[in-house]
């Protein structure tokens, strides 16, 4: 698998993002997290995902 590139600013342009409430939420929707994390180890749907890196804009 080829490895993404992360821009000069942070954001990865390969990660959209909705959840504006989040601390990794930049303005145009992407995430700026150096790394994320989905979970459970084992899903069998979209819906039963979780991005455990989300963080809470007031922390």
């Amino acid at each position: 698998m080829k490895e993404k590139k992360v821009s000069s600013v942070g954001i990865q342009k390969c990660i959209s993002c909705d959840v504006q409430n989040c601390y990794y939420h930049d303005s145009s929707n992407y995430c700026t997290a150096e790394q994320i994390n989905v979970g459970p180890g084992s899903a069998e749907s979209s819906a039963e995902t979780l991005c455990t890196t989300f963080r809470p804009k007031s922390e």
